[in-house]
């Protein structure tokens, strides 16, 4: 029977095995003992995670002087920023699970993490679309963009999917307003859509759209009235353009699914959760405002799939009561010990050499022997 490995000649197999098992507990003992390091930008990190609950906690404030009433089932922890499962100004179906996990505000410090890898800074252009359908994800875009002092630029689409902020007395844009006058946030939208099909609430009664347009004019904002998609797209880069004052964007940031912005839920798979620097590769890609950015060589944050930004950022994905600030890989991260890795290496070599050394040593030997047994023996 033919060997289907390969081992080095002359070498044992227990001189291998040794070597093995010393390559294996250099492992484990470098993963037993890691050593943990704080990531970049922690302090803007946390600033921005504590500002993302300041804001959460004015919008309950609010929302309880306005004598709305919580649902437990569905907010359990009654953050406010979870809404009904159907109301007229509800675009589309929507995850509980993930509406829940959104109201972690250390989302703000992975997004603060996003825009630095972006090349962000002090007084940077920051295009941003967000949707009714995640106003917890939306306060933490704003907070790291607050952090990090960057100059925003917001479009809204106000319906939002089911859990969202899809109160008609109170929309994401109300929102917007509550957290402005209370000087939480320096900025707010300055245009809106009524979002859902189309970006125009295209299949919603005629009471779900008048709402939306209510909530517009109540927000004294430009209103995004087009016919079609495209028409909404085009409008839109309109606006950014017409407000970037000649300058050029750092970043776009999309926060949920806005029709407009990801270009259906086609174009919303299309790109990857969180941080994309460049096109989508693949043919036939959905025109949307995340496109037309990122062929502009503009960085895309992709506020979407939440799990997926949670898993890749460390942080839990479910609520909490009392959300810790400070928990996640985001800001500290548990990492090979370098210098223990260093020592592990140098051990193996330094069995390996050993090993080769004795093994090559018998084989001079046992040559000595033969060459000494070749010899004719002296006569007496």
């Amino acid at each position: 029977m033919k060997r289907i490995y390969w081992r080095p000649p002359g070498i044992s197999r227990r001189a291998l095995a040794m070597i093995a098992m010393v390559s294996v507990a250099a492992l484990l003992i470098v993963e037993r003992f890691p050593v943990v390091r704080t990531q970049r930008w922690h302090s803007d990190k946390l600033a921005a995670a504590r500002l993302s609950l300041d804001a959460m906690r004015a919008i309950k404030a609010e929302r309880a002087k306005r004598g709305v009433t919580f649902d437990r089932e569905a907010d359990p922890h009654e953050t406010g920023l979870i809404g009904q499962a159907l109301t007229p100004i509800t675009s589309n179906t929507g995850y509980i699970g993930a509406k829940r996990a959104s109201t972690n505000p250390n989302f703000a410090a992975a997004m603060v993490h996003m825009l630095k890898q972006s090349g962000v800074q002090r007084g940077d252009l920051v295009a941003v679309g967000v949707s009714g359908s995640f106003p917890a994800l939306a306060i933490s875009a704003f907070a790291a963009l607050e952090t990090v002092e960057a100059q925003p630029i917001i479009i809204a689409s106000v319906s939002g999917s089911e859990w969202g902020a899809n109160d008609p007395a109170y929309t994401w844009l109300d929102m917007e307003r509550t957290l402005f006058d209370q000087k939480v946030f320096s900025f707010r939208s300055i245009a809106a859509s009524r979002g859902g099909i189309d970006d125009r609430g295209f299949g919603m009664s005629k009471e779900g759209r008048a709402l939306l347009d209510a909530a517009i004019a109540r927000a004294a904002v430009e209103r995004i009235d087009t016919v079609s998609l495209a028409e909404s797209i085009d409008r839109r880069m309109q606006i950014f353009d017409a407000r970037s004052n000649g300058r050029d964007y750092k970043a776009y940031i999309n926060v949920g699914g806005g029709s407009a912005s990801v270009g259906t839920h086609v174009g919303k798979k299309q790109f990857e959760p969180g941080l994309n620097t460049g096109v989508p590769r693949g043919e036939g890609l959905a025109d949307s405002v995340m496109l037309r950015f990122a062929e502009r060589g503009v960085a895309v944050i992709h506020v979407s799939s939440i799990e997926a930004i949670a898993k890749t950022y460390g942080l839990k994905a479910d609520s909490e009561p009392e959300p810790r600030l400070g928990e996640g890989s985001v800001y500290v991260k548990a990492e090979p010990n370098r210098w223990l890795a260093g020592a592990g290496v140098l051990v193996i070599f330094g069995v390996m050499l050993a090993f080769i050394r004795m093994d090559l040593g018998m084989r001079i030997l046992r040559i000595r022997r033969r060459e000494a047994g070749k010899q004719p023996q002296q006569m007496v």
